[in-house]
């Protein structure tokens, strides 16, 4: 569970962004999102590595600069 304490001198604001950060960090919404809708196992394999040769050439396309 994700939880925002309120600092001395915290707006509402910065607590909602504070908030939406950890979320993304934990991966809350990427989670739900994925749960929305059955997915086979081959499909989520076929996913999962189209995912990583993207990861892969985003990071060597880092490396090349």
């Amino acid at each position: 569970m994700v939880a925002v304490k309120r600092e001395k001198h915290d707006t509402d604001e910065k607590m909602i962004r504070r908030f939406i950060k950890k979320v993304k960090k934990f991966g809350i919404i990427e989670q739900f999102l994925s749960k929305r809708f059955y997915i086979k196992p081959s499909d989520q394999r076929r996913i999962d590595k189209k995912r990583q040769i993207a990861e892969c050439k985003k990071r060597l396309a880092k490396e090349k600069q």
